[in-house]
């Protein structure tokens, strides 16, 4: 990016509505052109290829693939686009889990309307943007690594399917969900009672809400 040029954008998220709202924020300001726009991971893979962009809006949650692998993939092959991801997760372990993967930033959807334009501009120039609530977060771990709560264990994916279990879905709707078959999420929910030392279902929304993970 030039010092007179616009910050080019690219916004990845499989909600139209969402999409159009977070283009309309951003068209209120004459510093950043929205460039392209993907509805799912694969589309924004393609589209960081292809095009010369600055920032990558991406959600965390895509219908097919984690916004996490996305993000690793991209950040493997494009390592200077900036990456905001946007969630509608509580700023904790997903906040932590993407910018240890790489991204630039972590946004949470509720407060885009008042923080996106001056998140693109701090990781534009090579900023990272976060909330006072994810630094707390890093900062209590600073020196805490040998002493990792179980659910910090997982791999990205194992996460994300515990999260799903401890809010109730079931093995098929979580299957159904991610793209993957019944009985890779079923793979999935071993390892992770394994990992994190835990019998059942009801074992794992207890945690969770122990530990604040889900509302």
């Amino acid at each position: 990016m030039t010092k007179n040029s616009k910050i080019k954008v690219i916004i990845a998220d499989d909600h139209a509505i969402l999409r159009a709202g977070l283009k309309q924020i951003l068209a209120e300001t004459d510093e950043i052109e929205v460039i392209a726009e993907a509805e799912n991971g694969f589309e924004a893979i393609q589209l960081v290829s292809k095009l010369e962009a600055d920032v990558l809006l991406l959600d965390i949650s895509m219908p097919d693939r984690n916004g996490i692998e996305v993000l690793k993939y991209i950040k493997r092959d494009n390592s200077q686009i900036a990456v905001l991801m946007l969630s509608m997760h509580r700023e904790d372990e997903y906040a932590i889990r993407a910018l240890k993967s790489g991204a630039a930033g972590y946004l949470c959807k509720q407060s885009a309307s008042s923080d996106l334009v001056g998140a693109i501009h701090a990781v534009a120039k090579g900023k990272k943007f976060i909330t006072a609530e994810v630094a707390e977060i890093l900062a209590n771990q600073v020196g805490a690594e040998s002493k990792q709560a179980p659910h910090q264990l997982l791999s990205d994916r194992e996460y994300e399917t515990f999260i799903m279990i401890a809010s109730g879905l079931t093995v098929g709707e979580i299957a159904e969900k991610l793209s993957l078959s019944v009985k890779t999420v079923s793979m999935y929910r071993t390892r992770l009672l394994e990992k994190m030392q835990l019998k059942h279902n009801a074992d794992l929304t207890h945690y969770a809400f122990k530990h604040q993970l889900v509302e």
